[in-house]
């Protein structure tokens, strides 16, 4: 599995070269993950987003939801070899996206808990997300 997340790691930066331009009428959401975590989009306002890499939307309020993949480590679960993976989604809501602004999605996690929280272009903590579920993965 985390042959596969690495993997998934390598293409998603080979990938940023080929975004596309933002368009100057929507708000822009960059996705960040920590560590060895990995982070996609899958849907706004609960339709799916067809591009994993970041998410663009229409001035306004905006219900975003991801999935973030991570490690939890031995230390956090008791005598195992090796770190148990999560895959988790989680939802953020914020009413407050303009247009032509750049926003920043950052995710992690602490142990078996995730969190994402987004920041404007001047790095103001604007919203943070909700645990929608997760799975062992």
């Amino acid at each position: 599995m985390r042959a596969l997340i690495i993997a998934g790691g390598m293409l998603a930066l080979a990938g940023c070269a080929g975004l596309p331009d933002p368009d100057p009428n929507q708000a822009w959401i960059d996705l960040q993950a920590n560590g060895h975590n990995a982070l996609q989009a899958t849907q706004v306002d609960e339709r799916e987003w067809g591009d994993t890499r970041y998410f663009e939307v229409e001035p306004g309020s905006h219900e975003l939801t991801v999935r973030l993949q991570f490690p939890v480590q031995p230390t956090n679960i008791g005598p195992v070899p090796a770190p148990l993976w999560r895959n988790c989604e989680l939802n953020l809501t914020y009413a407050g996206f303009d247009a032509g602004q750049r926003y920043f999605l950052e995710a992690g996690s602490v142990g078996f808990r995730p969190w994402a929280k987004l920041y404007d272009e001047q790095r103001k903590l604007v919203g943070q997300a909700q645990p929608a579920g997760c799975q062992s993965a």
